[in-house]
């Protein structure tokens, strides 16, 4: 069965960090450019940020620009949300998607293959 995992997600204070991982279950992530997405209560799920599969490229939203990173190992089959500087806003259910291929995809949840459940990020003081 191909799947997504998140994990990582947690309750943190406002300032304070998280790093969320995604793996697969059922195929290697190599091929895929991987996104995250997130939704908070009441508001439309976006896109946060996306990395193509070499690693050799990222996209942030700009709400996030400056205080998350994202990054892949490969070798590991996984990647990595780095999340500094949280904000109350950023409190949501958090999302990795992958999509075939070997461009850059938009940040648009159906521009990708697979999706995960979510990992819950609570910024709360």
């Amino acid at each position: 069965q191909l799947q997504l995992v998140e994990s990582g997600g947690g309750l943190v204070q406002p300032g304070g960090s998280l790093r969320l991982s995604c793996t697969a279950s059922g195929f290697t992530l190599e091929n895929y450019a991987i996104g995250w997405f997130r939704q908070a209560p009441g508001k439309e799920r976006e896109g946060v940020s996306c990395i193509i599969r070499s690693a050799g490229s990222t996209k942030y939203v700009d709400s996030v620009k400056g205080r998350f990173t994202l990054s892949r190992d490969n070798a590991k089959n996984m990647v990595y949300l780095q999340m500094n500087s949280l904000k109350f806003d950023d409190t949501g259910v958090y999302y990795c998607a992958a999509g075939y291929g070997t461009g850059l995809p938009p940040l648009e949840w159906e521009e990708y293959d697979f999706w995960g459940q979510g990992t819950q990020v609570t910024v709360s003081s």
